[in-house]
């Protein structure tokens, strides 16, 4: 298997994960009736994001290490975010923020810039744990994914910066053959 094809599985692998993650969000929502707030929303555009970058790479069948670095970017975001969560879960109740208006109301009435603040620094709505697995909440688990799929692309990046360190630093033989006679 070559380089190209080995970013693309990479790439696929990756996409197939935030396919995942994006599919268990929108379960956890219309299926168990769990309302995301804010935060959640920000961390499922960063998923999407990372999974349209891999998916743009894959198609796109040239610069791996570029769509690698948007999947990794992306995916750096989605967990920044949801340490932010993770932090308000674990606040102590007299030091959460308090809940302003919801996120539907401050952009029908044109409080773009609230909305903005709301989306990314959060409100007593993300405050709230909903739900957990093995004891981790749901930011805990997005935070895992994010994690794996930036080291992921890391190491991808990585691999492609070493070989073709190597490709290029390796003389051809026509060169060895010159460096040889001198």
């Amino acid at each position: 298997m070559n380089l190209l094809q080995e970013t693309r599985v990479v790439l696929t692998l990756i996409l197939l994960a935030c396919i995942g993650l994006i599919a268990t969000a929108f379960y956890m929502e219309y299926q168990l009736g769990l309302e995301p707030c804010p935060m959640c929303i920000v961390q499922r555009i960063a998923v999407a994001l990372a999974g349209a970058a891999a998916l743009i790479g894959i198609l796109h069948n040239n610069l791996g290490k570029f769509y690698l670095a948007l999947t990794g970017f992306f995916s750096m975001l989605g967990g920044a975010s949801a340490v932010r969560h993770l932090y308000l879960q674990s606040l102590p109740p007299d030091r959460v923020p308090s809940c302003g208006p919801d996120l539907n109301y401050l952009l029908e009435n044109d409080f773009i810039s609230d909305a903005l603040i709301q989306l990314f620094i959060g409100d007593g709505n993300c405050a709230e744990v909903m739900w957990s697995l093995l004891g981790i909440s749901i930011p805990g688990w997005v935070l895992i994914c994010c994690s794996l799929i930036f080291l992921t692309s890391l190491e991808r990046v990585r691999t492609i910066f070493k070989l073709s360190l190597i490709h290029i630093s390796e003389p051809t033989r026509q060169e060895a053959i010159s460096y040889a006679v001198f």
